[in-house]
Order: C-alpha cells, then structure tokens, then sequence
C-alpha cells in the first residue's frame, strides 16, 4: 500500500484491522509465520477485492486493464479495475492449477518468497521458481486478451 496514491480510500491500518478481524473470527492453529502470512495474504486480497468492488458498483462494463505481472512489483492499486482483473484470473487459474494460484497470492498478496513457499507448500524451491514463471506469463497471457 505504500505506493498507492496519497488520497486512497482504503488506508493499510485500516487493511490491517479488517485483516485482523476476519483472521480472528476462524480461530486457526498455524504452525509457523509463513502460515499466518499465508492466511493473512489470502484475507487481505479479499478485502482488497471486496473494495474494488464496492468502488466500481456503478462503474461496470468495458474491457478489462492489461496488468503487467513481469515484476511484482510493479503492479499499481490505483485502478480498483486491476484488482479486479487480477482477482478474475487467478480464479480461472485456480481451476487449472491451484497450486500456481496459490504460489501467487502467497509472492503477491503475502509478499513471501520463494524459499517461503517452498517450506510452506512442501515442495522445492525449483517448482516455486518454475511454477511462478508459469502463473505469470498464463496470467499475463489472459489479462492481455481480455482488454
């Protein structure tokens, strides 16, 4: 959130307290920080999607944004219509292969990394990087076609 315009709506604490509130309403046992990060990854694109919504309510219709997943860094907040399109193809995504769409929301949503995934989802650092690249360039794939 640090890089989104001055005069959003939705400002980090309050992210972090709905966070917060949904994360306490299932009480889970999380085994280590890269769970807690992931559950809280997860929750927070929710929210995030949930406001986009809610912002654009009137505002439907027309193609949607081309986000570039090159870097993830690079990904802007400031169209709520790019949280929505991301939200969208990572739901097909997840159809094909739900553990790229889970690989990331964990690097995108949770800002975990490589090394991270790989403890938290049991499997190898390789897989990560490979299944990574993979995502993106499906999901960069599919955001392009959908302008």
């Amino acid at each position: 959130m640090r890089r989104e315009r001055a005069d959003h709506t939705l400002q980090p604490t309050a992210l972090i307290n709905e966070a917060f509130i949904r994360l306490s309403r299932n009480v889970l046992e999380l085994d280590s920080r890269a769970e807690f990060i992931a559950s809280a990854a997860n929750v927070m694109r929710h929210i995030l999607v949930d406001h986009a919504r809610s912002h654009l309510a009137g505002m439907r219709g027309g193609g949607q944004p081309k986000v570039p997943l090159d870097d993830v860094k690079t990904f802007s907040w400031q169209d709520p219509k790019e949280v929505l399109a991301l939200n969208e193809a990572l739901e097909r995504l997840e159809q094909l292969s739900a553990r790229q769409a889970k690989i990331v929301e964990l690097r995108f949503f949770g800002g975990l990394s490589e090394i991270e995934i790989s403890d938290l989802l049991g499997i190898s650092g390789r897989s990560v990087k490979r299944d990574w690249a993979t995502a993106r360039l499906w999901l960069y794939k599919q955001m392009s076609t959908s302008e």
